[in-house]
């Protein structure tokens, strides 16, 4: 394989889709979002892509079977509104410069070719969390961004790089005529966050005017929290421990002199 390729495994007629872009990222916001929207709309898959420029192993399934590195797109169809939706996420994102451009140009090439007119990257955005995580939002579209916005995003800051796919989709759009918006889930990066991505699928709820169940991610978010207080419990455990050991030898100096 020399370049990166698109399987299509089903032709699909869709109603003015909408693509959602979801890959491994910062906090795996994206990749959460794409696979609970995929779980919970149960969208059909029907195209994967592959490309030299991921990384070189192969993933071992449940069978014994191997599979190489792909992303994989999905379709979902709406009876009740105007948008269909097309839904992409996968193992990897290109692990080089090339890769990412050529990559995201296959992207909106697929895109365009399935009549996309607008599309949603999602990702993370580092920074310090107090309270609810908000969604950052930026877009092509200065109708588009004001939608976002009411939706309950804020506006991305100024000079603000959006790294990888996310990002570069949003640039190259604009050159294939496609208009394209990126919400980023506030995190601290660190490890999965399904709290920052739950933030994210309010807002496209509210934005393209569907109803999805977050039961399922607020159980997540708890076991998450559980699992940050068990490391702050160990890290406090871990520090007394340090201080007692300290006291000790400071001691024992003490005695000898």
């Amino acid at each position: 394989m020399k370049e990166t390729v698109i399987v299509e495994k089903e032709k699909v007629e869709l109603r003015n889709p909408i693509l959602i872009e979801g890959l491994p990222g910062l906090g795996v916001v994206g990749k959460i979002v794409a696979e609970y929207l995929i779980k919970h709309l149960d969208a059909k898959e029907f195209a994967e892509l592959y490309s030299p420029h991921f990384a070189y192993y192969v993933i071992v399934e449940k069978d014994g079977s191997v599979r190489l590195l792909r992303n994989v797109f999905y379709y979902w169809e709406n009876e009740d509104g105007e948008n269909d939706l097309i839904l992409l996420t996968g193992d990897s994102q290109a692990q080089t410069v090339e890769g990412q451009y050529e990559v995201a140009d296959r992207i909106l090439d697929f895109a365009r070719k399935n009549n996309v007119r607008l599309i949603i990257t999602v990702g993370g955005y580092r920074d310090k969390v107090e309270g609810e995580p908000k969604v950052i939002a930026t877009s092509t579209n200065p109708q588009i961004l004001n939608r976002a916005l009411e939706a309950g995003a804020v506006s991305s800051p100024l000079g603000n790089p959006i790294v990888g796919t996310a990002g570069l989709i949003l640039g190259l759009a604009r050159l294939k005529g496609i208009d394209a918006l990126c919400l980023l889930g506030e995190t601290l990066g660190y490890m999965p966050d399904p709290k920052a991505a739950k933030g994210v699928l309010k807002v496209l709820s509210r934005l393209l005017g569907i109803t999805i169940d977050l039961a399922d991610i607020d159980g997540e978010i708890a076991k998450l929290e559980e699992r940050m207080e068990r490391v702050k419990e160990l890290e406090e455990k871990r520090r007394l421990f340090e201080q007692r050991k300290k006291m000790t030898e400071k001691e024992k100096v003490t005695y000898i002199s």
